[in-house]
């Protein structure tokens, strides 16, 4: 097993950002809107799209409720893309 790296600019990082970005992007959402679904600033997005800023797994649930998208499948499609 590979060491787990924990730094926001990991290329695994880089993938879970292409993809929450890009799955709010099929759902026709702004930042703005998105945000509002979340019930955060705009710049949370901004900052978890950008690599500024990590998601915690709670996070990342709820990003993917306010997008209609299971947990699971989002964690499957991440799989692919992943190493």
């Amino acid at each position: 097993m590979t060491p787990m790296k924990k730094s926001i600019h990991s290329p695994e990082q880089k993938e879970m950002q292409t993809l929450l970005r890009g799955l709010r992007l099929d759902a026709g959402l702004s930042q703005s809107e998105m945000a509002a679904r979340l019930g955060v600033p705009q710049s949370f997005v901004s900052k978890y799209e950008s690599g500024e800023r990590r998601l915690d797994i709670l996070e990342v649930r709820q990003v993917c409720l306010a997008l209609g998208v299971d947990l699971a499948d989002f964690v499957r499609e991440l799989e692919t893309h992943l190493p």
